[in-house]
């Protein structure tokens, strides 16, 4: 190893015509821009290790005639989405900014000289920010689970990974690039690694999505009552939740792209916020009907991860702890009232999780950033007010464009496809009416839903 590093410096010194101390210079800033390059690839592919995570958790909470299905729509998810972010997504989100409100360059792909150092950056960004899309994208299939055609589900993908992340994560992270930041960026927004640009943008397209579909059949009495349906797999969801949790440390850690000391404490904080997320849900459940209830506390973890993933950068610890327990009984509150209030049918949980805590984690930046950490300080640290203010127009922005862009696209969608299946195929499964196929073909499954 050593001989190599000499040789190296000495090629360096002879090429560049460099003084030793300058050629120790240039080596140390190549070393760490390769390192950049393998870390935010390690953390690219741990970020879409949560793909399998959240078709294994839809999988497990939605009733066995339509797994088959929903694991078909967290392919598609990954497979289309990433085709539509390369093709047109990148562009709009990272091209040359119109007035701080979209991309320009929609091919600014194309002509990428990959044996160069910046081709190379561009391309490893590219990757990284395509599983970002397919996370926002896989979060609607959720909330609308079980009744929408396979068909128009790929409509509704293409739509959330080409348009609706790209333009509202170019207001907050188009300055990631090294172009022009948008509006959001401009003043001052922060999100370090999503709890907005990524997980609320695919929660509020998920709330549309329920809404313009309606609810599931049976899903409600005559009376308006809420019914519960209960998913088929219990564990096969806990497996999905572990695997995020695990995964959730690339999300985050990753954000950085640079390999540097700060990936340590962002681990610590979002580990911390998970653990609290759970405590928070399920203490408030068992408190509700005196049973810590499964489902509503693997949701008090993702909750907690998404909540502290905005702030992961800037909060202390302590601060982690209090978002992520705060975000476990949020959620838990949320579900029951979009629920038993709104009477939105959301199978999941995806519009509390991702789009209430996602809200509510990048609020919480504008009180909890510390001093120490990050770049940022909230109103607690006397950071003064306007942090918060503008965490606030960020979160009210994204939301209003979200939930309104997914709402006219399902409308639109719905009288040009039909996304609804008809009720005897609804009732009879997704999984042989749309796919042909059992996901547990040869078992004997016995259910009245």
């Amino acid at each position: 190893m050593t001989a190599f590093k000499l040789s190296s410096r000495f090629l360096i010194m002879t090429v560049l015509c460099l003084t030793p101390g300058e050629a120790l210079a240039q080596e140390a800033v190549l070393t760490q821009a390769h390192g950049n390059v393998l870390w935010t690839l390690i953390a690219a592919v741990l970020v879409m290790f949560m793909q399998p995570g959240f078709a294994l958790l839809e999988c497990g909470l939605v009733r066995v005639k339509n797994a088959a299905s929903i694991i078909m729509k967290n392919f598609v998810d990954f497979a289309v989405g990433s085709a539509a972010f390369f093709i047109l997504g990148f562009g709009l989100m990272f091209g040359g900014s119109f007035k701080g409100f979209v991309g320009t360059d929609l091919f600014c792909l194309n002509g990428i000289n990959a044996s160069s150092p910046q081709g190379q950056w561009t391309l490893t960004f590219w990757f990284f920010q395509s599983v970002f899309a397919a996370t926002a994208a896989t979060i609607v299939s959720g909330g609308i689970a079980e009744r929408i055609r396979f068909f128009g589900y790929i409509a509704v993908s293409l739509l959330v990974s080409a348009v609706i992340y790209p333009v509202s994560g170019h207001w907050a992270w188009a300055g990631l690039y090294g172009g022009t930041p948008g509006w959001l960026g401009n003043m001052g927004f922060v999100d370090f690694a999503g709890s907005t640009v990524v997980h609320s943008v695919g929660g509020w397209a998920a709330f549309a999505g329920a809404v313009v579909l309606g609810p599931r059949l049976g899903k409600y009495t005559p009376d308006g009552k809420a019914r519960a349906i209960v998913g088929h797999n219990l564990p096969l969801a806990a497996l999905g939740v572990f695997i995020l949790w695990f995964a959730w440390f690339g999300f985050n850690c990753g954000s950085t792209t640079t390999a540097d000391g700060t990936i340590g404490y962002i681990a610590v904080n979002t580990n911390l916020a998970a653990c609290f997320g759970f405590l928070g849900a399920m203490g408030t459940i068992w408190l509700k009907t005196g049973k810590p209830d499964p489902t509503l506390s693997f949701n008090g973890i993702l909750a907690g991860l998404v909540g502290i993933t905005a702030g992961c950068f800037e909060v202390s610890p302590a601060g982690a702890i209090i978002i992520g327990f705060c975000a476990g009984v949020l959620v838990v509150i949320s579900v029951l009232f979009i629920d038993q209030v709104l009477k939105v049918d959301d199978p999941v949980g995806a519009v509390s999780v991702h789009g209430v805590c996602g809200a509510f984690g990048t609020v919480m930046v504008g009180l909890f950033a510390a001093p120490g950490y990050g770049k940022q300080l909230g109103l607690l640290y006397g950071g003064g007010s306007e942090l918060l203010f503008t965490q606030i127009v960020g979160v009210l922005a994204v939301f209003a464009w979200s939930f309104g862009m997914g709402f006219m696209g399902f409308k639109l969608l719905n009288g040009a496809l039909r996304l609804r299946p008809l009720p005897d195929a609804e009732s009879g499964g997704l999984d042989l009416e749309e796919h042909g196929s059992k996901a547990y073909s040869g078992f004997q499954i016995f259910s009245n839903d």
